[in-house]
């Protein structure tokens, strides 16, 4: 499974991605709205990347490595999860994405999102596409104005009590916003 788009590669995770997947979740300002807002070891980085694997494997979808075309370089990842973190939205499929810090505001976010929707939406024939964000995560919360993504609730995550912004978009108005 891999995407192109203009300047990034969707593909699957390579024990390559370990080091710099690892600097990047230990990175605490590209971690800080993440979860409870802490960094993560690179041995939790190695587990993390063994669950993402499984869950293509059991889900048919999950987070895509991002690579910059031009460099060969991970910039980080995005793609589809279940977000069994906050039961309230549940059952549903969560579009997301972190980058490393030095590919932050290139519009790759943007881009890889956009290909990601298309996936969930396409491929997986989706009828709805939610996206969470800290209420304070600007830049995420731009990346979802962008994609066509409107506000439906906000509310607070059980076990880190973190305030969220929860977006939605349906398969209609995706197609809408593509013509």
């Amino acid at each position: 499974m891999e995407a192109l788009t203009e300047r990034l590669r969707l593909r699957m995770w390579r024990e390559s991605d370990l080091d710099p997947l690892a600097a990047m979740d230990g990175d605490p300002e590209v971690m800080r709205y993440i979860s409870d807002g802490s960094t993560r070891t690179r041995e939790q980085t190695a587990a993390t990347l063994v669950r993402l694997r499984q869950g293509w494997e059991e889900r048919g979808f999950g987070l895509f490595a991002v690579e910059v075309r031009e460099t060969g370089r991970l910039a980080g990842w995005a793609g589809l999860a279940v977000p069994e973190f906050l039961p309230e939205v549940m059952p549903a499929v969560e579009i997301g994405w972190r980058l490393g810090r030095e590919h932050w505001g290139r519009g790759y976010a943007t881009e890889a999102a956009r290909e990601v929707l298309a996936f969930g939406f396409g491929k997986l024939g989706l009828a709805e596409i939610v996206s969470i964000a800290h209420v304070d995560n600007q830049a995420s919360l731009r990346v979802m104005a962008k994609l066509g993504m409107r506000p439906t609730r906000r509310t607070t995550v059980p076990g880190t009590g973190r305030p969220v912004q929860v977006t939605a978009i349906t398969r209609a108005d995706h197609a809408a916003t593509e013509e």
